[in-house]
C-alpha cells in the first residue's frame, strides 16, 4: 500500500494527468496547506460586486424579470496582495481558485495532518464534505481589469443555483476570491488579443465551470451533492479507496465492506446516454463490483504498452464505488469519459456512439489495464492437421491465456470454432479464436432481402415503360436482380434485359457484370431495364437521349441545351442512315404520343430542312477518334432549331461533348468494341408539345424511403439469432481467403461454432447495418430468455462439467432510428429482487418483469447459473451486503 501522494504510485499521478477541473475551496483551508506542504503558487484577488439591485428583494425581484441569472463583477483587489493578514480575517467569506493537482497536494497534506494528529477521519470535517458543479458564463467589462460573472438557473440545478449566490452574495461580510489558478489571467489576455482585431465586437462570454468544494456543510444536507469518496484519486489514501461515511475498511485499506444499493444515476454530459448505458450494465455486473470494490490495485499493469498504465482501470474503479456508495446521488462521469478518450479516441468530444461499441473499447482497455502477464511469450498456431477438436483447442486457449490473463478474460471471454472450406480444392482450416461478446444476426426480411424498384421500357414502341418492385437477396448479385426482374415483368424466352442506371438523362452505366453485387446500387438510384432480342446480343444497339432548351439561374436566365427524361434504347439493322436513325426513334416514341395517328406531321416538317454541313454521305463510325473527326462541321444554333419538332446529333460516349449532325442520306457504320450508337435528339418546343414525357422524366428510386411509415414488427427467438450465427455461409468477394493450397485467394465458405462459453455471457444484436451507400436499423422484436437460457446444445465441446445455463441481468437499450436516438439500460437487482430503469440520472422500479422485452434491447447480459436456477435463488457477496 503506497502512502498518499506518493510519487511512486501510478494511480494518483495518472489521475492527475490534464484534469483541467477548477477547484473553489476556502481560502483559510487553502492557506493552511499552502504554508504546510510548501506549495509555491501566486493568487490574483478580486472583490466581488453585485451587479443592479443590492437589497435582498430587489435582487430576488432582478432573477425573476431576468430568467432567473444572477450577475456579479469582480474587480481587482490590490489592497489585498499587500495585506498578508487579510484573507485569514475575512474568514469563510473569503475563497480561492485552484487547478485539480495543486487541490490534490492541499488536500493530502490536511488528510497526512488529520492522521499524524491521531484523529479519527470520520468524524473531522475532511470526511463529510461535498462536491458542487457549479456553471458560470465570464466575460470582460471593457477598458477594465473587471470580469462579469453570470450564473443562471438553466446552467445549473436549484440547489447549486443557490449555493453560488450564497457564495458570491455580499451580505453583510464582503467577499473576496483570490484566483491561483491562472484562469481569469487567461480570460482577460484572450479578450486583450481580440479587441485590436474586431473592437466593435459585444463582450463574449466564455463558460466555465468550477467545482466547489464544501467542507462547511453536512453530506446529511447535500441532497444534490457529490460524494467526495473517489473525487481525487488519491492512490492508497484511505478515502481514495472507496472509504466515505460508515463504511469499513480492512487493515490493509482500500476494500469495501459495506457499500450502498448501486442504484445511481449518470448524468448526462451531452449526448453520453450511450456510455452510461453500457456503464450502468457492467456496474452491475457482480464478478466485476465484487473485484472493483475490493484492491484491485495490486494487479495493475502500468508497462503495458497496449493499456493506459492503469488510468482506466482507475478511473473506472473509482466509478463503481461511487455507483455503490452508501446514500450517494446522480454524479456526472467526466473524469472517466475523459480517461476513456485517451484509450480510444473516437469518444472524445459529445458525438453520440454506439453502446456497443464503447463496451468494446472498454472491456478491451480494462483487460489491458489489468492484465496480470507482464512479458508476454511468443506462440505461433499450428494447424490442426487432423488433430482432434478438444486438443487444438486447449493448444490455442492455453496460448491466449499465456499473453492475456486478467478479472476481463476470467469473467467475460470465450471461445469459438472458426472453419473455412475452399470451394475448389476442398482445404480444410480450422481455428479456435477467443470472443468477449456474442454479435448474432437478426434473421429479419430487411437483413437477408432487399426491395428493389426498376423501370421496364420496351424497345419496340409496344408498351410504355412500367416500374416493377422486386425482393432479391441483400447479397445478391446483378444475375439475381435480373432473374428476379425477367420473373416480374413475364420475359419471355426470346428476350434479354439489358439493366442500366440513369443519372441527369443519359446511362450512366451498364450492369452486365453477372458477378457485380448489387450492394454497390444505392436506394437513391434510378435503373431501368430494356427489353432486346435474346437472339442479337452481339447486335449492335442505338441509345437516344434527349436534350431542349433550358433557362437555368445560374447562367442569368439565358436558355442552354439540358438532358430530360430517360434514354431509349433500340436493336439497330445491318444497314443503317439517317433515315433509320429517324424511323427507330420515332417508333419508340409511340407510346408517348398525346395526338392521334392521323395529326402526325409530315416527315419533312419534323425532321427540318437539310444542311450541308458534310458533303460526305457515308459516315464511318471505327473509333471514337472518328466519331468526332467533323467537330468543326456542327451546325449552328439557328439551324439546330429549325422549325420541325427534332433533329438529330451523333456522340461519342467517352467524348460525349463534341457531336455531328446526322443528315437523312447519311449512312452509318457502327463498328466499335461495345456496338453501341449515342444520339442526341434535339428537341424544339413544337416537337415537344406532340408528346407526354411524363413517365420518363419522373423514374421512381430504386428504394424510396418513407419517413415515419409503419412496418409491420417482425419477431424472431434469440435462439434463431444464434442459428443464423452459426450457419455456413460463403464469404464475400470483399472477404476472400487466401488458401494454402489453391495458393490464391478463394470465396471459401465459413461455418463458426461455439467452443467454451464464458461465466458473463455478453450478446451484442446486431440491429445497425451498414453497406457502402446504405445504413439501416432494425426493429425486430427478438423475444429472449430472462430465465434459463440453455446453450447445451450449440457447444460443440462435450468435455467438460461446465453449466450452459444463462440468466439474464442487464440490458442495453436503443431507442429511436439511425438518425439519432436514446440508450437506457434495465438491471436486476439482485438484493431488492427487481428490475430497475437506468435512463441517464433517472432511476425507477419496473412493476412487470416482462416490460424489459421490448424491440429496443441492444446488448444482453447473462450470468451463468447451475441447472435450472433462477435470478430469485442466487445472489453474490454485493447483494448480500447491500440488505444487511
Amino acid at each position: 500500500m503506497l502512502a498518499a501522494g506518493d510519487a511512486s504510485s501510478p494511480g494518483p499521478e495518472a489521475a492527475a494527468d490534464e484534469d483541467g477541473r477548477i477547484f473553489l475551496v476556502q481560502h483559510r483551508w487553502w492557506k493552511e496547506a499552502q504554508e504546510g506542504a510548501g506549495i509555491d503558487v501566486h493568487g490574483v484577488p478580486y472583490a466581488v460586486a453585485p451587479s443592479g439591485p443590492t437589497s435582498y428583494s430587489q435582487r430576488m425581484f432582478s432573477l425573476i424579470m431576468s430568467d432567473y441569472t444572477a450577475t456579479f463583477v469582480l474587480h481587482r483587489a490590490n489592497d489585498l496582495a499587500l495585506q498578508p493578514d487579510a484573507p485569514a480575517k475575512a474568514g469563510a467569506r473569503s475563497y480561492a481558485l485552484v487547478v485539480a493537482d495543486v487541490f490534490d497536494k492541499a488536500r493530502s497534506w490536511h488528510l497526512d495532518s488529520l492522521k499524524a494528529n491521531g484523529k479519527n477521519l470520520f468524524l473531522t470535517e475532511e470526511a463529510s464534505v461535498n462536491i458542487y458543479p457549479i456553471m458560470l458564463r465570464v466575460s470582460v467589462t471593457r477598458g477594465t481589469n473587471a470580469l462579469t460573472v453570470k450564473i443562471s438557473k438553466k446552467d445549473n440545478s436549484a440547489e447549486n443555483f443557490k449555493r453560488a449566490n450564497k457564495i458570491l452574495v455580499s451580505d453583510p461580510d464582503p467577499v473576496h476570491i483570490w484566483d491561483f489558478s491562472g484562469r481569469t489571467t487567461f480570460i482577460l489576455m484572450n479578450e486583450w488579443n481580440r479587441i485590436p482585431q474586431d473592437p466593435r465586437s459585444s463582450d463574449q462570454e466564455m463558460p466555465l465551470e468550477i467545482q466547489f468544494y464544501d467542507i462547511s456543510e453536512p453530506t446529511a444536507n447535500g441532497a444534490t451533492g457529490k460524494k467526495d469518496e473517489l473525487a481525487l484519486t488519491m492512490g492508497g489514501s484511505a478515502l481514495s479507496n472507496g472509504s466515505i461515511m460508515d463504511m469499513d475498511l480492512d487493515s490493509s485499506g482500500g476494500i469495501c465492506k459495506q457499500v450502498g444499493s448501486g442504484l445511481i444515476g449518470l448524468d448526462n454530459l451531452g449526448n453520453t446516454c450511450f456510455m452510461n448505458s453500457a456503464v450502468q450494465c457492467l456496474a452491475h455486473t457482480s464478478k466485476l463490483v465484487d473485484y472493483f470494490l475490493g484492491d484491485y490495485h495490486k494487479e495493475i499493469n502500468p508497462h503495458n504498452p497496449l493499456g493506459l498504465k492503469g488510468e482506466l482501470a482507475y478511473s473506472f474503479g473509482d466509478l463503481l464505488r461511487k455507483i455503490w456508495a452508501i446514500d450517494g446521488t446522480s454524479f456526472p462521469p467526466r473524469q472517466f469519459k475523459a480517461r476513456l478518450a485517451r484509450f480510444a479516441p473516437q469518444f472524445n468530444g459529445f458525438n453520440q456512439h454506439d453502446s456497443q461499441e464503447l463496451l468494446a473499447f472498454l472491456l478491451d482497455g480494462l483487460h489491458e489495464d489489468l492484465n496480470r502477464v507482464k512479458r508476454k511469450p511468443y506462440s505461433e498456431a499450428k494447424d490442426a492437421d487432423g488433430r482432434p477438436d478438444e486438443e487444438v483447442a486447449d493448444e490455442y486457449w492455453g496460448n491466449h491465456l499465456a499473453r492475456n490473463d486478467s478479472i476481463i478474460v476470467d469473467t467475460c471471454q470465450g471461445q469459438y470454432k472458426s472453419t473455412l472450406v475452399c470451394p475448389l480444392c476442398k482445404k480444410v482450416s480450422i481455428t479456435f479464436d477467443p470472443f468477449m461478446y456474442l454479435s448474432l444476426p437478426l434473421p429479419s426480411s430487411a437483413t437477408t432481402t432487399r426491395t428493389m424498384t426498376v423501370t421496364v421500357f420496351s424497345t419496340d414502341g409496344t408498351t410504355g415503360p412500367c416500374p416493377y418492385t422486386v425482393n432479391v437477396a441483400q447479397s445478391g448479385y446483378t444475375k439475381t436482380l435480373i432473374d428476379a426482374l425477367s420473373n416480374a415483368c413475364s420475359l419471355r424466352d426470346d428476350e434479354r434485359l439489358l439493366v442500366a442506371e440513369v443519372y441527369n438523362g443519359s446511362l450512366l452505366r451498364y450492369l452486365e457484370e453477372p458477378s457485380e453485387v448489387i450492394s454497390l446500387i444505392r436506394d437513391g438510384d434510378r435503373l431501368v431495364a430494356y427489353r432486346l432480342p435474346k437472339d442479337s446480343e452481339d447486335a449492335p444497339i442505338v441509345v437516344f437521349k434527349n436534350e431542349r432548351m433550358e433557362s437555368s439561374l445560374s447562367s442569368f436566365g439565358r436558355k442552354s441545351w439540358k438532358n430530360f427524361g430517360t434514354p431509349l434504347v433500340s436493336n439497330l439493322p445491318d444497314t443503317i442512315n439517317g433515315r433509320t436513325i429517324y424511323d427507330l426513334f420515332l417508333k419508340l416514341l409511340t407510346p408517348f404520343r398525346a395526338l392521334k395517328d392521323d395529326d402526325t406531321a409530315d416527315v419533312d416538317q419534323i425532321t427540318g430542312k437539310s444542311s450541308p454541313v458534310n458533303e460526305t454521305s457515308d459516315m464511318d463510325m471505327s473509333s471514337d477518334a472518328a466519331e468526332c473527326s467533323s467537330i468543326n462541321n456542327n451546325a449552328g444554333e439557328d439551324d439546330i432549331m429549325t422549325e420541325g419538332g427534332m433533329e438529330f446529333f451523333l456522340n461519342s460516349e467517352r467524348f460525349p461533348n463534341p457531336r455531328m449532325k446526322i443528315e437523312m442520306d447519311q449512312t452509318i457504320t457502327v463498328s466499335n468494341s461495345k456496338k453501341r450508337l449515342l444520339v442526341t435528339v434535339s428537341w424544339q418546343d413544337n416537337g415537344l408539345k406532340q408528346y407526354n414525357f411524363d413517365s420518363m422524366d419522373s423514374l421512381p428510386e430504386v428504394f424510396k424511403t418513407v419517413l415515419f411509415a409503419r412496418r409491420p414488427q417482425e419477431t424472431c427467438s434469440l435462439y434463431a439469432c444464434l442459428e443464423a450465427f452459426i450457419k455456413e455461409e460463403p464469404l464475400g468477394p470483399e472477404d476472400m481467403w487466401y488458401c494454402p493450397g489453391c495458393k490464391d485467394h478463394r470465396q471459401a465458405s465459413k461455418k463458426l461454432d461455439l467452443w467454451r462459453l464464458p461465466e458473463i455471457l455478453i450478446i451484442h444484436l446486431k440491429r445497425f447495418s451498414y453497406s457502402r451507400y446504405t445504413k439501416n436499423k432494425l426493429d425486430t422484436f427478438v423475444d429472449f430468455l430472462i430465465h434459463d437460457l440453455d446453450l447445451s446444445r450449440y457447444i460443440r465441446d462435450r468435455s467438460g462439467q461446465i453449466s450452459n445455463h444463462y440468466q439474464l441481468y442487464a440490458v442495453s437499450n436503443h431507442y429511436g432510428g439511425m438518425g439519432g436516438g436514446h440508450y437506457t439500460a434495465y438491471v436486476y437487482h439482485e438484493g431488492k429482487k427487481k428490475w430497475y430503469d437506468f435512463d441517464d440520472r433517472c432511476v425507477q422500479g419496473l412493476e412487470k418483469e416482462d416490460s424489459i422485452k421490448t424491440s429496443a434491447a441492444y446488448v444482453l447480459f447473462y450470468r451463468r447459473v447451475q441447472g435450472d436456477s433462477s435470478l430469485d435463488t442466487e445472489t453474490t457477496t454485493v447483494a448480500s451486503d447491500s440488505t444487511s
